[in-house]
């Protein structure tokens, strides 16, 4: 073990320290300012604050729309989530085989998860175009008239978890290539020794195996996927009619659309304690050791 006792250690040992803390310093300062605001009534950032204590938690407990946002948060993150893990388990097996081109398919894969949000949404506003758009144009010479993707609550929500998994399968795909590759051969001579087939072997050696990845990969898309701001904004701004509006885009309107910022504060932080409480009860069902392995 390292003592850090030359100049460069205690250096090195300096950075690292001043980078942890400004990371913190940049994650708690918006944290700590967003659950003051929601104490108090305001129009803006800028304009004179009211003290009103728990009233702005109290409006939106009674809201309904935050429970409609907070259940349709809830099912989007589980549906995108499982489908993730689906296609992504599926696509790491058939990378992990002895193919041609395999590499050249790996790298392919990690494509859609380089794109920028922006770029995926607007290719798929291009796509959907209700005049011009291609499959839009694909439906209406197949006899389906123009469908209106945009304009129905289901249509609009099946967009936005198609475009999610698109988008992260790559990511849970190469985490679980890694898993894969980390596996002995040997495990899988054993299994076919003893007679057990394709379905014995993934469900008795690799699944028991990719457990620790899996429940770290089950963690971070559901937290990312019910916090997913930026892909439902782009696609239907929360629409149609609020069909598509969770807890983040909730947030949003009404600190800059309604002009609540206390109310808007209160939703965010109530998103992040109802996270925090998730997460706490996810590592007491499954705890982990210092090695990233279920105890």
């Amino acid at each position: 073990m390292r003592d850090f006792t030359t100049p460069t250690d205690r250096l090195i040992l300096g950075a690292f320290v001043l980078s942890i803390l400004l990371v913190g310093a940049l994650i708690a300062v918006p944290v700590l300012h967003a659950v003051e605001l929601s104490f108090y009534k305001a129009e803006s950032f800028i304009s004179a604050r009211q003290w009103v204590g728990l009233a702005n938690y109290t409006r939106v407990l009674a809201d309904p729309a935050f429970w409609h946002a907070f259940a349709l948060g809830l099912g989007f993150a589980l549906i995108a989530m499982g489908l993730q893990l689906m296609l992504g388990i599926g696509f790491a097996q058939l990378l992990n085989l002895p193919l041609r081109g395999r590499a050249f398919v790996r790298g392919a894969v990690v494509l859609p998860y380089l794109l920028p949000t922006v770029v995926i949404a607007v290719t798929t506003h291009w796509l959907l175009d209700g005049a011009y758009g291609l499959f839009t144009v694909w439906a209406q010479q197949l006899g389906f008239g123009r469908p209106a993707w945009y304009d129905h609550p289901v249509s609009a929500a099946l967009l936005i978890i198609i475009a999610s998994v698109w988008t992260w399968t790559p990511f849970v795909t190469i985490t679980f290539l890694a898993g894969l590759q980390s596996i002995p051969a040997s495990l899988y001579e054993a299994a076919r020794v003893d007679g057990a087939g394709a379905w014995k072997r993934f469900w008795h050696v690799t699944l028991p195996m990719l457990k620790p990845v899996l429940l770290v990969v089950v963690l971070l898309r559901s937290i990312w996927m019910f916090n997913k701001f930026d892909i439902v904004w782009l696609l239907t701004k929360g629409g149609p009619l609020g069909a598509t509006e969770h807890l983040p885009i909730l947030s949003y309107r009404k600190a800059f659309n309604q002009f609540d910022v206390g109310g808007g504060a209160a939703v965010a932080t109530l998103s992040f304690l109802v996270l925090s409480v998730m997460i706490a009860i996810y590592f007491w069902y499954f705890p982990l050791d210092d090695k990233g392995a279920e105890k």
